[in-house]
């Protein structure tokens, strides 16, 4: 796999990790609308972004 490959499935994760993290502390403190919409969007994101990497390459 090449860097830039690696670079996506590295930061897509990130992303995922950064949504579930928003969710667990927004949840945390009680709740929310804006921390649930964001951490939703960042895991919307990084699984958008590694889907898309893996119909790019026919994986």
């Amino acid at each position: 796999m090449s860097f830039y490959r690696w670079s996506v499935v590295i930061f897509s994760l990130i992303f995922v990790g950064m949504g579930i993290a928003l969710l667990v502390r927004t949840a945390a403190e009680g709740g929310g609308v804006v921390g649930f919409l964001l951490g939703g969007l960042f895991i919307a994101l990084g699984v958008g972004r590694f889907t898309l990497e893996r119909k790019r390459h026919g994986s």
